[in-house]
């Protein structure tokens, strides 16, 4: 089995690639793909989701769209424990600092990455090396009507902080299913972002996080648990 050398041309061809690598365990895809294999995810942390990019065949590497754009489709690995709980908060999308006029909920990245995404777990576990964590069943999801609102909501207050120059008063402890953390490599990554004044300041990137509380229930509803 080797990776596919195009992207899928349907959900239902996403869906098979999806199904064929159910099972298997990193270090088989990585060895089947020729990729090396980290000896662990301190300095990789995104190795897992690019394995998984490259047997799925996704196309839009790190550009600000879904994964499988031609489908709509966007690609969601999530490290999950013995019971199936996401060990993690998921990454959506930057948070963008400097808010475009007129920007609204339903033109918002964050709301075009989630309209359907593929879902992916896989063992995260610490006690498993690497290599030998395997990739679970992939589902589609799109978000209902209570998840569409729940998510609106936050997304509104949280943009609502950016546009009035409140960003750093924005906690991790704000959003009931989606929140705003920095998202940097290091402290000393800054960017430009409104002041409490109208001036221009310097902070951290930040990045839109759906919660685990929130990703848990969907797999709950996904796998009957």
């Amino acid at each position: 089995m080797q990776p596919p050398a195009s992207p899928p041309s349907s959900p239902d061809s996403l869906l098979k690639r999806c199904h064929a690598i159910a099972g298997l365990t990193l270090g088989e895809l990585a060895e089947m793909a020729h990729v090396a294999i980290p000896a662990n995810l301190q300095r990789h942390k995104g190795w897992p989701g690019m394995l998984i990019e490259k047997w799925l065949g996704a196309s839009a590497g790190s550009k600000p769209q879904q994964d499988f754009p031609e489908l709509g489709i966007e690609l969601k690995t999530i490290p999950i424990d013995a019971n199936f709980s996401p060990l993690e908060t998921t990454y959506v999308c930057f948070a963008p600092l400097l808010m475009s006029p007129g920007i609204t909920w339903e033109t918002s990245n964050v709301r075009n990455k989630l309209q359907q995404v593929l879902w992916l777990p896989i063992e995260g576990d610490r006690a498993i090396p690497l290599a030998e964590r395997r990739v679970a069943t992939g589902f589609y999801w799109r978000p209902n009507e209570h998840e569409d609102a729940l998510l609106r909501h936050d997304w509104e207050e949280l943009v609502e902080y950016i546009a009035t120059g409140q960003v750093e008063s924005i906690t991790s402890r704000q959003g009931e299913a989606l929140h705003i953390r920095p998202k940097a490599a290091n402290g000393k990554v800054l960017t430009d972002a409104l002041g409490p004044e109208g001036q221009r300041i310097k902070t951290r990137p930040r990045g839109f996080y759906l919660r685990k509380t929130f990703t848990q229930q969907i797999l709950m509803n996904a796998f009957g648990g």
